[in-house]
């Protein structure tokens, strides 16, 4: 019997950990999550100071331009004014330089002259404030400026160096995988016996794991053999926080994953209401989070993007789990099973109607590596539709795009 996609969704996050705290550097918390909530401790920038490279005035002084003024100080980015403006008096001051005492605009060195060795010539007018970055005008004292749980980028790690706080994160996660198969033969075969495939799915799945920024450890290709499966997924225990692998979870009598852990740990086989990826194992050994993906490498990548993805971010301590959806026109319609929530892969493009239109990206079929290849989205088809008319409206699963969808938002609880 199926169960819905959703009921298996949360079971899966219901069993996940949260992973411990570490300080880290600013560049290291780019991809982890924030574990603490982060108010800024100054004003940022703490000082008034040029956004442009020019002269320091007071804007009543060049009201009709053109005029000279005096220069009586030369403020460079890092220094500090030496002296005070007065009425007819100017400093050079260079981008990010304080601003000197009596002075209330920014003057651009492009609308002035050199004239006299201690003098400027004005020659457009400036008004109060003109380009002059306030105190505190990025970030005031005391603010929240991000809350626990945001998946840091670059610029938030930038922020958080400009602020002098070091980033406390939940660590990456450790994720042991491996294929299973005895077709399976390593990428850089040069020529395949008659049977054999060349194993895909490891790239794909550590693809997958590093842009999430897990820290991967490949135990490579399995052959179908309970005692082998058992023996490297002893070793893969040790140190990891999650082991996926690949194949051997469906219903043949050479799917080892399920024959080794049957009577092993809480792990369940599953058939999931949702295509491509129905068979999927999951449960733990020993402490460690076990997910069996299927062999098909499309239904890997449906499958992880569902279930693995949001589950590792879980236990990172993301608030947002599930990438982001939209609505869209399917130019080509779809008949699919109702009894499923199907992913069809699409390429889309924006149109001058103002909505987003997408056409399937290649062959539908599991195995079809390259129409995934091909896609920038998920077309989702819930179960209970089954035909989309072509020019009807779908969700669209940006699979490309950061997470943007709570448990909440998906679940409901």
């Amino acid at each position: 019997m199926m169960r819905p996609l959703e009921e298996m969704q949360a079971e899966v996050l219901n069993s996940m950990p949260l992973l411990d705290e570490v300080e880290v550097d600013f560049a290291d918390a780019i991809g982890a999550v924030l574990s603490r909530d982060v108010n800024a401790p100054d004003d940022l920038p703490g000082f008034e100071n040029a956004a442009m490279d020019g002269f320091a005035v007071i804007a009543a002084d060049t009201t009709n331009p053109p005029m000279d003024l005096k220069v009586v100080d030369d403020v460079a980015a890092g220094a500090v004014p030496s002296v005070a403006l007065t009425s007819g008096t100017v400093a050079r001051i260079m981008t990010g330089a304080p601003i000197p005492g009596g002075a209330d605009a920014i003057v651009p060195v492009e609308v002035t002259e050199e004239t006299e060795a201690d003098s400027v010539r004005i020659m457009e007018e400036a008004a109060v404030g003109d380009h002059i970055r306030p105190a505190g005008g990025n970030v005031r004292a005391g603010t929240r400026v991000f809350d626990a749980g945001l998946r840091m980028r670059a610029a938030h790690a930038s922020v958080m160096a400009s602020m002098g706080i070091r980033p406390i994160v939940r660590r990456r996660p450790v994720v042991a995988m491996m294929s299973t198969g005895d077709e399976l033969v390593p990428p850089s075969t040069p020529s395949l016996a008659r049977g054999a495939i060349r194993d895909s799915n490891r790239t794909l799945m550590k693809g997958l794991l590093e842009d999430l920024g897990a820290d991967v450890r490949d135990y490579g290709i399995v052959n179908d053999d309970v005692g082998t499966f058992e023996t490297v997924l002893e070793e893969a225990m040790s140190g990891a926080d999650a082991i996926v692998t690949s194949g051997g979870v469906s219903m043949g009598a050479y799917d080892i994953v399920k024959l080794a852990l049957r009577d092993r740990g809480t792990v369940g086989f599953w058939k999931v209401a949702m295509q491509p990826g129905k068979p999927l194992g999951f449960g733990t050994v020993g402490d460690v989070p076990f997910f069996g993906l299927p062999g098909n490498p499309v239904s890997v990548f449906v499958s992880f993007e569902q279930f693995m993805r949001p589950a590792l971010l879980a236990m990172m301590g993301a608030d947002r789990l599930y990438r982001e959806r939209i609505e869209g026109v399917l130019d080509d319609g779809a008949d699919t099973n109702s009894e499923k929530t199907v992913f069809l892969r699409v390429s889309t493009a924006r149109h001058t109607d103002g909505r987003v239109h997408a056409r399937k990206s290649g062959g539908q079929s599991s195995n079809v590596l390259s129409a995934l290849a091909f896609a920038d989205a998920l077309a989702v088809v819930p179960a209970g539709v089954g035909r989309v008319e072509p020019g009807g409206t779908v969700e669209l699963e940006m699979i490309h795009w950061p997470e943007a969808r709570s448990r909440r938002e998906v679940l409901g609880d």
